[in-house]
């Protein structure tokens, strides 16, 4: 089977489970590091008639990375497209058992067992959730607001976003705005914009920041066993 990836986190999940199975990747599949499928663009901009000319029996894409103009295209030139969306760890779990079980045709792999399990021996958050905000880009300031992947992960290790209720799902907070929004934490992935200890704790100097790998608090594949572990210390 030939398979082409427009989303880094399926990517991974397939390349562990069935190396030599991808034939395209996006620029922005980094995992695994030994990747050698051919690039095909980004996940906003994919390059159709190479993706066409890779004759691959499946591509795969995620409804939030993916822009359906591109899928449409895709589709038109009689390709057959997957689309997931993942906005819950239970969710995340159950598209990649469709991907890699119903569209690959592989084995159930057992990684993917390991994060379930990983996740669920987690114990629940004790006493009240501790109020974030959780910054994505700045230039302008952007930040997770409702019905994400990650703001789910947080909640389940007792982190509440700050804007989960917000009606954008990436609104465009004015850094004043934040500082004044009532969270005790900033959480800063490095991912997709680069927050390191030099840039983006200075923002807001009246409250801790914890920075922590953007892959393992938006990534949905074989880091997530690795995010149980590693994401309560990182958060504290």
């Amino acid at each position: 089977m030939r398979v082409v990836s427009l989303v880094p986190s399926l990517t991974e999940a397939v390349a562990v489970t069935a190396p030599g199975l991808l034939v395209g990747a996006t620029d922005w599949c980094t995992h695994p590091a030994d990747l050698t499928a051919a690039r095909i663009g980004g996940t906003k901009n994919p390059d159709v008639a190479a993706i066409a000319a890779l004759a691959p029996d499946l591509v795969i894409a995620n409804e939030e990375e993916n822009r359906a103009p591109d899928l449409d295209a895709l589709r038109a030139a009689g390709l057959d497209v997957l689309v997931t969306e993942v906005r819950t760890l239970d969710q995340a779990l159950a598209e990649l058992h469709r991907v890699l079980v119903d569209g690959c045709g592989l084995a159930r792999p057992r990684w993917l067992d390991e994060a379930g399990a990983a996740w669920a021996a987690l114990p629940a958050p004790s006493g009240k959730p501790r109020p974030a905000a959780v910054p994505i880009w700045r230039k302008p300031w952007m930040v997770l607001g409702h019905d994400t992947f990650a703001g789910d992960l947080l909640a389940r290790l007792g982190v509440r976003n700050v804007y989960a209720d917000h009606a954008e799902r990436y609104p465009r907070i004015p850094l004043d705005e934040l500082n004044a929004s009532g969270a005790e934490l900033i959480v800063l992935p490095d991912e997709p914009y680069r927050f390191t200890a030099d840039d983006g704790p200075e923002a807001f100097p009246a409250l801790p920041a914890a920075l922590v790998d953007g892959r393992l608090l938006t990534w949905y594949g074989p880091s997530l066993a690795e995010a149980a572990r590693a994401l309560p210390s990182a958060l504290r």
